[in-house]
């Protein structure tokens, strides 16, 4: 990956206790959100959606990728090639599992999302692929769509 990563973060501008975000989320999103858990692969609401709108934070509600951007990667998870602005997301190198990868942050609340990939296998404009955690967003419909 580029030299895009960041290990050192800036503080999140929303701040609660595990207590609150216990209280502000289910088991499952705490476990991804706030522990850095992932889904299983092909289970998660929005790998398949094609729904119009924009996809928020499910911990804050920040604006994080938008439709336009989604596409079917097949590696089970929803995939997006771009953020919907830069500044939305933080991304950290992220040396778990044994392998380095590139941990995906809500810049807002430093929520997990998922990973960044890179590489010219992707067929995206940017030759990035966003694999992010369906139970990390919420997908807020555009008007007129059938979602």
């Amino acid at each position: 990956m580029s030299s895009d990563a960041d290990t050192s973060l800036p503080a999140p501008r929303i701040q609660l206790t595990p207590q609150e975000w216990r209280a502000k989320l289910s088991p499952d999103e705490y476990r991804v959100l706030r522990e850095a858990g992932t889904e299983r692969a092909f289970t998660g609401e929005y790998t398949d959606t094609e729904t119009d709108g924009v996809y928020e934070c499910r911990a804050c509600g920040t604006e994080l990728f938008r439709s336009g951007e989604k596409f079917h990667s097949h590696c089970g998870w929803p995939s997006f090639f771009d953020p919907a602005k830069s500044e939305a997301v933080i991304l950290k190198t992220d040396d778990t599992l044994g392998m380095r990868r590139v941990e995906v942050l809500c810049a807002n609340c430093h929520s997990h999302l998922g990973h960044v990939f890179e590489g010219e296998g992707y067929p995206t404009p940017t030759d990035k692929r966003y694999c992010i955690n369906s139970i990390s967003l919420r997908l807020k419909p555009a008007p007129g769509s059938d979602g």
